[in-house]
């Protein structure tokens, strides 16, 4: 008997279908078949390659699309790189290497992983994000932002390393200093280009209702986005006639504020503060603008107090107004009334420097719980004393408007997008400086500006773009004048280049667009996108941003560009820890493969368990999935030559068909665990069958389990389908069909439960059975086995010719 010898099979396969995929798995525009937009979070290529993460994902989608390609559906499964970003500068900084020196063999090494793999990806659709012809229509958009007033100049601040002598983005600031260096960080004040994406923060809210996502990441985009109803509420300053703007959603707790809190990055903060506690403010900004930046909240309150009185404008009360980290500047107006009766973060405030609490509202339960943060009866308000909360807050809000005080108010968390970055790889800004005219937009017949190759470079050392050095590209004409100009050497963040990277797929080698219409409406939207759930807030929505702008211009057919998302989870190391080099926990994919085949790889980490929890690694685990598949090609083995004729087998014929049902319903729900674990079940039944003698009805039934299974293990299942006669490309086999099988009336299928949850089914030629019958019976089967041996039996109950459930201890 021939040994299951992966590494030939697989290297076989690969060969061959690396020839034929053209054919196997190309997207066919405008095909009449229903079509299948199926989407991985496309990989930065970094020099490490392919982790065990990455194939995870990836399996999953390609089991989706051969899955969905034997279903007779036009599939769409394309991959490309988002080769531009931080990794790559940061290595050509240290070797003194131009990115485009390594990023083409990261990029070579990446797809002769995936090729391994077994992945049927169509690879006439690959992009590039650093490619001049894909960038171009980066650049094309971000004209057409500008061309419509979504782009904007202004000035933020931005983390620099005064050792590094560079700009660094948040996540390379780790608690205030340099990831590279280690070096303590400064905030520096830039012109930076910004995207209006806050004109879009209502659409962005409401059409998350649109779209099959989880709740959990739609609930992290609402939140990101923050959406605050409530009234803006005006406070004049002692002996002046300016007034701080105030944003609340309690109005109806306006007669308990005791205090007025501006954020540290509120302007306001410095431009108020009386000249005796100047200084005092200042230090206390210049400390905590920094933790803002970065995401540094202390847990005990602290402020300082800016030597200003604020007039309460229904009481003229004189109130004191002071600053603290605990406003934040992305909230409302960065200034808030403080209420410590009513408010849990106020009254901790009130507490630490003696600040006055009064109670304004009453709880309608009369509960003690202070300080009370819900709605009740108004009290100590007043005319207004004896309203009810949301009474009072209509009242109050017609009536301050009334008067000029303030006026109804909608807010969101969600600020401008800073769009350029200090840096070389990236895409360049096509914008011109020019003395004369002011800032021109580069015309669409010079796109793209390519990013000049330098051999080696370094950071400007001012913050600014290292193309900020290279003088001979920063000089140029202005597109509108002819006279000298410079253009903006800033570039596009990591971002840019995977907000739209889903349409060019569908259009990839099209040089007059970005993508066609019609195949864009052909295609979209996006059916199954899946990735990791670190994009679930920014990749998401700034991508969501982008394609609504699009869809503004008329220029993409849907509102939404990912009908459904699922975010893999992570896959931790046999530690149960998250894989580091430096735990030296982490399992490279390309040994695995070389111990025991990708087959093995892709359905381990599907068998692992569902797809979107955490899983430890276990190399037991991985053993038992190869045990699994040599098992499967010990029967190909021994129906290789089989000739005898079929002898129809009525437990066989029911069970096949529950598998067809079960492993359908589970791909289509992305149970791939549990779809999994059914062909193991089923496999187990046909070997004994097997065992007692072989026929051809036998290697029929084989060849329907073959194609259940080819999704999950590709290269065994091609490699058995060729070996049994069969010539064709399993790709383009129909999907078993799940039938309603007519049963004999002296034959009944029985569910098996065991503790109530089913486990297989079980045929008798009586509707009526005896313990013993059953007890007998059962021991025949794989669900003994699995589920029953060395257990003790304490109970058996019977539905009359349905069901039978064991109860064991």
């Amino acid at each position: 008997m021939k040994r299951y010898n992966f590494k030939e099979i697989e290297k076989k396969w690969q060969i061959i279908w690396g020839r034929k995929y053209k054919s196997l798995w190309k997207a066919v525009d405008f095909s009449k078949k229903t079509k299948k937009y199926i989407l991985d979070m496309f990989p930065y290529p970094s020099g490490e390659g392919l982790h065990v993460g990455h194939v995870e994902g990836y399996t999953a989608t390609d089991i989706l699309s051969r899955f969905y390609r034997m279903r007779g559906y036009n599939v769409l499964h394309p991959m490309g790189w988002d080769a531009f970003g931080l990794p790559a500068e940061n290595y050509a900084i240290r070797m003194k290497k131009n990115p485009n020196d390594f990023v083409p063999k990261n990029i070579l090494r990446f797809k002769k992983q995936m090729t391994s793999l077994g992945l049927s990806y169509d690879w006439d659709r690959e992009i590039n994000t650093t490619s001049p012809d894909y960038y171009k229509w980066t650049q094309w958009i971000f004209l057409k932002m500008y061309e419509k007033g979504l782009v904007y100049q202004k000035e933020a601040p931005i983390n620099f390393c005064p050792s590094c002598k560079t700009g660094l983005a948040d996540e390379e600031v780790i608690n205030g200093k340099c990831e590279r260096c280690g070096s303590s960080t400064q905030i520096k004040n830039l012109n930076q280009w910004h995207l209006r994406i806050t004109l879009y923060a209502e659409r962005l809210l409401k059409d998350l209702d649109q779209i099959d996502w989880p709740e959990n990441i739609k609930e992290m985009q609402r939140n990101w986005i923050g959406k605050s109803e409530g009234y803006e509420l005006l406070f004049p300053l002692e002996n002046k006639s300016f007034k701080i703007p105030v944003f609340t959603t309690r109005l109806d707790t306006v007669y308990g504020v005791t205090f007025v809190v501006l954020s540290p990055s509120n302007p306001l903060s410095l431009k108020i503060a009386d000249s005796d506690y100047l200084v005092n403010v200042e230090n206390y900004i210049r400390e905590n603008i920094e933790k803002e930046k970065w995401g540094i909240y202390e847990k005990e309150v602290d402020g300082v107090f800016t030597g200003i009185y604020v007039l309460h404008p229904l009481t003229g009360k004189r109130i004191p107004v002071w600053v603290s980290d605990y406003v934040l500047s992305s909230y409302g107006t960065g200034a808030i009334m403080g209420v410590p009766a009513h408010d849990e973060r106020d009254y901790k405030f009130a507490k630490k420097f003696d600040l006055e609490i009064l109670e304004v509202i009453k709880p309608l339960d009369n509960s003690s719980l202070f300080p009370f943060e819900g709605e009740g009866i108004l009290i100590n308000s007043g005319e207004h004393s004896g309203l009810e909360s949301q009474q009072a807050r209509e009242v109050l809000s017609n009536y301050l408007t009334e008067k000029g005080l303030g006026k109804k108010a909608v807010y969101y968390k969600l600020r401008d997008w800073i769009f350029s970055r200090q840096r070389y790889w990236g895409e360049p800004i096509p914008l011109i400086h020019c003395k004369n005219c002011g800032i021109v937009p580069l015309k669409e017949k010079d796109l793209p500006l390519k990013l000049p190759y330098i051999k080696s470079y370094q950071p400007s050392g001012t913050g600014e773009s290292p193309l900020k050095n290279i003088k001979n590209w920063v000089k140029t004409k202005c597109p509108r004048c002819q006279q000298e100009a410079e253009r903006e050497t800033q570039t596009m963040p990591q971002w840019a280049g995977s907000c739209w990277y889903y349409l060019r797929f569908i259009d990839n080698k099209n040089n007059k667009k970005f993508a066609d219409y019609k195949k864009l409406k052909y295609w979209l939207p996006v059916d199954f996108y899946v990735g990791g759930a670190e994009h679930a807030v920014l990749h998401l929505l700034y991508a969501r941003f982008w394609h609504k702008f699009l869809y503004d211009l008329k220029l993409v057919p849907t509102s939404e560009p990912f009908y459904k998302l699922f975010n893999q989870g992570i896959i931790l190391g046999p530690d149960g820890q998250k894989m580091s080099k430096s735990k030296g926990n982490v399992i490279n994919p390309d040994e695995v493969i070389k111990k025991y085949g990708a087959d093995s790889l892709r359905m381990f980490e599907m068998f692992l368990g569902p797809l979107e929890t955490e899983k430890p690694w276990s190399d037991e685990g991985i053993r038992g999935i190869f045990r699994f598949l040599t098992r499967v090609w010990k029967l190909y083995q021994n129906l290789k030559n089989v000739k005898k004729s079929e002898v129809k087998d009525k437990e066989l014929e029911l069970s096949l068909n529950d598998l067809i049902f079960e492993v359908t319903d589970k791909i289509e729900k992305l149970r791939f665990n549990l779809a999994i674990s059914k062909l193991m079940v089923f496999e187990n039944l046909l070997t004994k069958k097997i065992q007692k003698e072989a026929n051809l009805y036998h290697k029929k039934i084989f060849l329907e389990f073959i194609k259940l299974l080819f999704p999950f293990a590709p290269h065994i299942c091609q490699e058995i389908w060729h070996g049994l006669g069969k010539k064709t490309f399993l790709d383009k086999e129909k999907w078993p069909v799940f039938k309603k099988i007519a049963q004999k009336i002296d034959s009944y299928q029985f569910v098996v439960q065991v503790n109530g949850k089913k486990r297989g089914f079980i045929v008798f030629n009586k509707s009526e059975l005896s313990e013993k019958e059953v007890k007998e019976k059962i021991k025949e089967t794989p669900i003994y086995s699995r589920f029953l041996k060395g257990k003790k039996i304490l109970k058996i109950v019977f539905v009359k010719g349905k069901l039978v459930n064991f109860v064991v201890e």
